[in-house]
């Protein structure tokens, strides 16, 4: 695990009002989090953002940020991902991760087959998941709970996974029983 690679905290989502405050959306589990990141850099690490919460709205903060004098120098930062080094976020329990730190480990069964690599993670509103393979082609996704994903070694680089019977096989569209009896294959309806 790269310790001097940063992680994604959150962005700048854009202006608010005309006196050079931002909208700030945090990514952290807990977004009043972010009020403990004393600076904060954009992805190159060449700017850095020194910040002051001024309000809560409705899912973001309202910020400043020293130097921002109007609206269009803050509209400017617009979309602007903010980021600090992996080693400012505290240390994990031993079953808590980091969804950067999971990121590229590579992932096989409890019998050594390998699946590839966790390719995401993602989180639609009923837990996470792990997006799983070689390629965007073949991925699959896997809830990230420890009965499916009973081991994971970010040390070692290694998540071990246990998917349910079934779960892997590729399903092939059924033929009709016409046309299995017929001998032929079904036709494709045009468009």
């Amino acid at each position: 695990m790269d310790q001097n690679r940063k992680i994604c905290v959150g962005m700048i989502m854009g202006a608010h009002g005309v006196r050079g405050l931002i909208r700030l959306r945090s990514f952290t589990e807990d977004p009043e989090t972010i009020r403990e990141f004393k600076a904060l850099t954009d992805e190159s690490g060449e700017r850095s953002f020194a910040f002051r919460i001024k309000s809560t709205a409705k899912d973001f903060f309202i910020a400043e940020i020293d130097g921002l004098k109007n609206k269009e120098e803050a509209d400017a930062l617009g979309r602007t991902k903010l980021y600090v080094p992996r080693t400012a976020l505290p240390k994990t329990k031993k079953t808590e991760y980091y969804e950067a730190d999971l990121l590229g480990l590579k992932v096989q069964d409890g019998k050594g087959q390998s699946f590839g690599s966790v390719m995401g993670v993602h989180n639609y509103g009923g837990g996470p998941f792990l997006e799983i393979g070689n390629s965007k082609i073949d991925s699959f996704m896997l809830p990230f709970t420890n009965a499916l994903v009973p081991e994971v070694d970010v040390k070692a680089g290694l998540v071990t996974i246990a998917p349910p019977e079934g779960w892997m096989k590729e399903e092939k569209p059924e033929e009709s029983a016409e046309a299995t009896e017929a001998g032929k294959k079904p036709k494709k309806a045009k468009a």
